[in-house]
């Protein structure tokens, strides 16, 4: 079905959870007058990103309050978010929420933990260990946490079990200023459209803005649609919401264009990954 999606943007306060569930809520607000029906936030967009310390501080349970009022919003509009999770055993995960129709759908916690250059999550979050799609009322969404999307399997993974979207919520610094070119941009652009060509899918992709500790997010928001084309894309630095049409159409007529997921051999792909994991005993 075609469906109306918000790329929410915002720019979080490190570590202030009620203000940043406020902000969100004034965001699905609008979203919700404008008549849209999916919102998506970035990373850890109810808390910030460079926590360190404060992990334990701004972690909730899937019960917690904050929890809970997202979660009602839903009923209006289907919503996309990231946060930091506790679980019952004090463990913290950077999860994101897909919640619907006054529940929750599907909890993904990030897989790929990146411990190079300006990153150190592995200090102090777990790491995930699953890559599930789910059902929604649009169809058979995926969803990947920033740097799970760097790493193919991932999306490969989602693809083949029936996802026709993927939604990426990250927390992306920017790097590699060259006059009015952004090194970090032109990657996730490139990144964003290959997924989408060669998986024959959707890919919503949301990044935040901002700065914390001197670090700048470039924001650069998009929806790549399943040729690989970027329909709406998001101006680089500044906090704002754009809104894309998805259309179901698009999808039916790429599949049936250049029908490479339909052909992947996942028999082939399985039986090659078996035989590299015994001839390297792993």
């Amino acid at each position: 079905m075609n469906f109306k999606a918000v790329l929410a943007q915002i720019k979080p306060k490190l570590g202030t959870v009620a203000d940043n569930l406020a902000l969100i809520e004034e965001y699905v607000c609008q979203a919700t007058r404008d008549k849209a029906d999916l919102i998506v936030f970035p990373e850890l967009a109810l808390t910030g990103y460079f926590l360190k310390d404060l992990v334990p501080e701004v972690a909730r349970g899937i019960d917690a309050p904050e929890i809970r009022r997202l979660i009602e919003l839903s009923r209006h509009i289907s919503i996309a978010v990231g946060f930091v999770e506790v679980t019952s055993d004090y463990r913290f995960f950077n999860s994101a929420l897909y919640l619907e129709q006054g529940a929750i759908k599907h909890l993904h916690r990030k897989v790929y933990l990146p411990t190079y250059g300006l990153f150190d999550e592995q200090r102090y979050m777990a790491r995930g260990e699953h890559f599930r799609a789910f059902d929604t009322r649009f169809g058979r969404f995926g969803m990947l946490i920033c740097e799970d999307m760097w790493h193919l399997s991932a999306s490969y993974i989602l693809a083949m079990d029936g996802a026709t979207a993927l939604i990426c919520l990250s927390s992306s610094p920017g790097r590699g200023v060259e006059g009015d070119s952004l090194g970090s941009a032109r990657a996730w652009q490139q990144l964003a459209s290959t997924t989408a060509l060669f998986l024959n899918c959707r890919v919503l992709y949301c990044n935040r803005t901002g700065y914390e500790d001197g670090i700048s997010f470039w924001g650069g928001s998009e929806y790549v649609a399943p040729s690989g084309e970027s329909l709406v894309r998001a101006r680089l630095w500044e906090e704002e919401a754009v809104t894309a049409l998805i259309e179901e159409g698009a999808l039916r007529r790429e599949r049936i264009f250049s029908p490479m997921l339909r052909d992947e051999n996942l028999f082939v792909t399985m039986r090659e990954l078996r035989r590299i994991e015994r001839e390297r005993g792993l």
